[in-house]
C-alpha cells in the first residue's frame, strides 16, 4: 500500500513537471501544477485501489497516471494566436 502511493505521487509529480516543462506558457503557476499532478496521482491510485483491490500494482499506477493527466489537462488555458476576440471589444 506505501508503495502504491509513494509510486502514485512521484508518476504524478513527473508528469506534472514534464507538463511544466513542455507548457509553460499555457499553465498557471508551477507549484499549483505540481501540487495537482501529485493529488491527481494520489487520488487515481485510492480511486483504482478501491475499485479492484489490491494486488494489481501496476494497474494501479496506471489509474494513477491517468487520473493525474485529467486533472492537469484541467488547467491548460487556450494559446494566444487562437484566442478570438469579440466585434464589440
Amino acid at each position: 500500500m506505501f508503495l502504491e502511493a509513494f509510486g502514485s505521487a512521484l508518476l504524478g509529480l513527473a508528469l506534472a513537471w514534464a507538463a511544466s516543462y513542455r507548457l509553460p506558457h499555457r499553465l498557471p503557476a508551477r507549484s499549483l501544477v505540481l501540487s495537482t499532478g501529485v493529488a491527481g496521482g494520489l487520488f487515481g491510485a485510492f480511486l483504482t485501489h478501491t475499485a479492484l483491490g489490491s494486488g494489481h500494482f501496476l494497474v494501479i499506477l496506471a489509474g494513477a497516471v491517468a487520473v493525474s493527466a485529467a486533472l492537469l489537462s484541467l488547467l491548460l488555458r487556450p494559446e494566444e494566436r487562437f484566442r478570438r476576440r469579440s466585434a464589440t471589444a
